[in-house]
């Protein structure tokens, strides 16, 4: 643990979550049945991760800023047996008890009592450090973000088989990026993300290091770099944004020269704040796109990138199609929806409980979408433009928000921006645009004014938002990804409307 300098030995990981494992298989729990874990970053977190990886469970691990009403309906949706959660988040486990009724044993890490909870350092000492008699790889159920609604658990087609086979997605991290017994991988994120619980637990798969901060800071993360000697990173485009906000004198204070691959991924990162990093870092950071659901992804190098800038790369797996509304290929150059073709060999998903929504994201061919909106160029390249559920339709005419985020938020007095449609009697929807100024005394009409005359110089008008509001911070969540329904809401009101 970078903060407190906390080491979790594998040795004590071991016996750790073998104690879990065993205390999980007394309370009746065999394979395919589930766990939800809701803790912050902190040093137990792997034990029950890795007790259910190895004792054939599904766990879901459950963002710990989520309301008390949130996270019930995740762990009574998952159908969680079994709740592991910390003192910290003492208020939310605590209200959630009566809401989830499915869950038989909760435990609680932490000095601190947990009301209706069994501490759980006494629980699992209750059990034996040695393995199960037959141990059965599990397996993660996460949850989408729910930018767009209630998130559903994204749910893979799981085999029984033996532990120990190294799971396919970990090809990239081997055959890329070069991860082996000698990595030392920094995990700035929280832990609850695909990216970066898969991260280090494969890294613990190859017997590397793991240095998890407990929360995000810019010069933090610089310096756990070089006080770690860290070869490999993951981040995402705010954390970029964020580091390059240092002083130069606190960017250039720290020694990175061991830091081999930086990887990023989860959510758009703008050309120029990407430029900067490899000016900065050197060619080092490459990106991938992929989704939790598991269905196509695609990789770029920094190289390839400078060669096209914006670009997420190519396809890793199976061909990628961008299709019009009619399901038909779209050349190369024209935006439209993201598909991919089946990856040979990966095990299907489904969102869990939701059969319309699984059958939304697949067609007849097999073929899967999570949404997204883009291009391919002639060389194959993907780009993305936006979210389909975020396009806006103004007059008949699709308008991707995200290329005049981006035009905004290069303004040197705009930190973040946001743009959707909201109502408008005649056009059915019009462009507009909420900002975070980079010094909230500015905000008012008059950077309106200047932020507006910056679009009409470099964009069409149909694509000009008609007005700017202000908001001291935009609604995002640890990874990037815009709550853009938060702000959204605020137009739409109570009133009819397409967008969910």
């Amino acid at each position: 643990m970078a903060g407190s300098g906390e080491v979790v030995t594998y040795g004590r990981l071991d016996e750790r979550s073998n104690r879990v494992a065993q205390l999980l298989h007394a309370a009746g729990l065999r394979f395919g049945d589930h766990i939800a874990i809701l803790m912050e970053n902190r040093a137990e977190y792997f034990e029950p991760c890795w007790a259910a990886q190895r004792s054939g469970i599904t766990y879901t691990c459950i963002n710990s800023h989520l309301t008390a009403d949130e996270v019930a309906y995740i762990v009574d949706d998952c159908d969680a047996r079994v709740l592991f959660t910390s003192d910290t988040l003492a208020d939310v486990a605590v209200a959630i008890i009566d809401r989830t009724p499915k869950v038989e044993r909760r435990l609680s890490v932490g000095p601190a009592p947990v009301p209706g909870h069994e501490e759980y350092e006494t629980a699992i000492a209750e059990h034996p450090p040695t393995p199960l008699a037959e141990e059965i790889e599990g397996n993660r159920m996460l949850y989408s973000s729910g930018t767009t609604g209630r998130p559903k658990g994204v749910r893979y087609t799981t085999e029984r088989r033996a532990v120990g086979e190294m799971p396919a997605e970990m090809g990239m991290m081997t055959g890329f990026w070069g991860f082996s017994p000698d990595t030392v991988y920094l995990s700035p994120a929280p832990l609850y993300h695909s990216a970066p619980l898969f991260y280090c637990m494969s890294t613990m798969r190859l017997g590397g290091t793991c240095i998890v901060l407990e929360h995000f800071d810019p010069e933090n993360a610089l310096a756990a770099i070089e006080r770690y000697g860290v070869t490999h990173s993951q981040w995402v485009p705010t954390m970029f944004v964020r580091m390059l906000g240092l002083p130069d004198a606190v960017r250039e204070r720290y020694d990175l020269s061991s830091l081999r691959v930086a990887i990023h991924a989860a959510a758009p990162c703008r050309v120029d704040v990407k430029r900067r990093m490899i000016e900065w870092w050197g060619p080092i950071i490459d990106e991938y796109y992929s989704a939790t659901e598991g269905i196509g992804a695609t990789y770029i190098s920094a190289a390839d990138w400078l060669e096209h800038p914006g670009s997420v790369g190519r396809t890793l797996l199976a061909p990628i199609h961008i299709l019009d509304d009619e399901g038909i290929d779209l050349p190369p150059g024209e935006i439209g929806t993201v598909w991919f073709e089946a990856p040979p060999g990966r095990p299907g998903f489904s969102y869990h409980k939701d059969d319309d929504k699984t059958r939304e994201a697949t067609d007849e061919r097999g073929w899967s979408t999570v949404g997204d909106v883009g291009y391919l160029d002639a060389d194959g390249y993907l780009y993305l433009t936006d979210r389909r559920s975020f396009t806006i339709v103004a007059g008949g005419v699709n308008i991707y928000p995200q290329e005049i985020e981006d035009l905004l938020a290069a303004h040197p007095a705009v930190a973040d921006a946001a743009v959707f449609g909201i109502p408008d009697a005649e056009l059915g929807e019009r462009v507009h645009a909420v900002v975070q100024p980079q010094d909230w005394e500015t905000a008012g009409p008059e950077l309106a004014d200047e932020l507006l005359a910056h679009c009409r110089a470099h964009l069409s008008r149909q694509k000009c938002p008609r007005a700017i509001d202000f908001e001291r911070t935009l609604p995002r969540e640890d990874t990037g990804k815009l709550f853009k329904r938060l702000l959204r809401d605020r137009y739409w009101g109570d009133g009819p409307s397409r967008i969910v």
